[in-house]
């Protein structure tokens, strides 16, 4: 990374990713990385391995951004599929929040409930001049859920009734317009101070406000920020995919037209999340996923190896789980498998590979599985180039970019 610059008085940032697995450190001299050593706390194995260039810099000159907490688990429910939870889960995702469901309102009766604690609930529906989209069915819902926060972004009309039925609701300006268009600030700053006040309520990250004084950002979200600036650093063409594939979950970032509903937003890009497809703490779904796709073990004698690869502990069957998820997740975001969005992968013109991934597999490793999914899945030849973030610094363009605004 090149020297970064405050854009008024010219003095130097000291950026800090804390990851899952991985510490990385951008200075004006050099990028650091340091695998994370689970057994002490995150501010002491910090300072451990990276003191030297902490008290190099003012706590007002260091800017962090994290995915170490997991991010905020969130269930939205809507009203049509089409606008209120389109809409929300695209707020949602590109301000680095992980969705783990989302919920029809008409069919909410048939809907399990999640057994796990949700960090924020999200409630969306009908434009402002509609009235009476929900009903005591909500309400019956909500109190089987367990929460920590809950947020009511629909209609004006209904505002009042979601007030008096709902304890600590937090009500924000309607996400969709009068013109069924999308309205994303308001939600967008609730969630991502929502995100900063669940770091602040964990030791471990907490701890990190001792060494800056500035917010601490969810790396997701840093991430998409980057973007619209990564051909200033990285020989990508336009449309692009960027799969960031760490230890705990796979991000998708993505070019918006290469998806045929373009929700008009002031992002060029959106992000998805898929949280069981890391290599590390979540190797087990990852297997599971794996397992239970019919073209995976076609795949593992492509790359001349036996299931028994998935109980072995080595550098190689590391390298195969890498494999497998940029082959997973190709899969969830393609007609193969209905998702969130189908992306229409055969105009992609770059795939841009980021996160953990960066330290196991090469260039030529990444390409034989995205030729393989084209030509398997796609049934076609097409040939993205593949760029990768060898030096794992791509976050730091979004993150210079938060500096220059603080």
């Amino acid at each position: 990374m090149s020297q970064l610059k405050n854009a008024d008085n010219g003095q130097e940032k000291l950026l800090i990713d804390v990851g899952s697995t991985y510490f990385k450190l951008s200075t004006n001299n050099s990028i650091e990385q340091h695998f994370r050593d689970f057994n002490k706390s995150i501010i002491d194995d910090l300072t451990h391995k990276c003191g030297h260039a902490i008290d190099s810099f003012d706590k007002k000159d260091i800017h962090i951004c994290s995915s170490a907490n997991g991010g905020l688990s969130t269930l939205i429910i809507g009203v049509t599929n089409s606008f209120s939870l389109k809409y929300a889960t695209n707020i949602a995702f590109n301000s680095g929040i992980n969705i783990i469901d989302t919920l029809l309102f008409q069919n909410i009766e048939t809907y399990s409930v999640p057994s796990d604690l949700i960090d924020v609930v999200i409630i969306t529906g009908g434009i402002n001049s509609n009235a009476n989209n929900f009903s005591d069915d909500l309400f019956r819902y909500l109190a089987k859920l367990t929460y920590s926060n809950i947020v009511y972004v629909g209609s004006e009309c209904d505002a009042q009734l979601i007030k008096d039925n709902i304890n600590d609701v937090v009500v924000l300006p309607n996400i969709i317009d009068d013109r069924l268009h999308i309205v994303e600030d308001d939600l967008k700053e609730y969630l991502t101070n929502l995100y900063q006040q669940d770091i602040e309520g964990k030791e471990d990250i907490k701890d990190l406000y001792d060494i800056t004084d500035n917010q601490i950002f969810s790396t997701p979200y840093v991430v998409n920020k980057t973007l619209p600036f990564i051909d200033s650093k990285y020989s990508v063409v336009n449309p692009f995919v960027l799969l960031d594939i760490g230890g705990a979950t796979t991000d998708i970032h993505y070019s918006k037209d290469l998806v045929d509903e373009n929700i008009v937003t002031e992002n060029e890009y959106d992000r998805l999340v898929f949280k069981k497809l890391g290599v590390y703490k979540s190797k087990q779904s990852l297997i599971f996923a794996a397992k239970n796709n019919e073209f995976v073990y076609e795949l593992l004698m492509h790359l001349k190896v036996t299931e028994n690869i998935f109980e072995e502990q080595s550098e190689k069957a590391t390298k195969i789980l890498m494999q497998l998820a940029i082959f997973l997740v190709l899969c969830k975001i393609s007609h193969y498998k209905k998702a969130y969005v189908n992306l229409k992968l055969l105009s992609v013109n770059s795939f841009v590979l980021t996160g953990g991934i960066t330290k196991v597999l090469t260039v030529e490793e990444i390409e034989d599985i995205i030729s393989f999914f084209y030509k398997k899945i796609m049934n076609s030849d097409h040939n993205p180039a593949t760029v990768l973030d060898s030096n794992y610094d791509i976050w730091t363009l979004g993150a210079k970019g938060k500096a220059a605004c603080q």
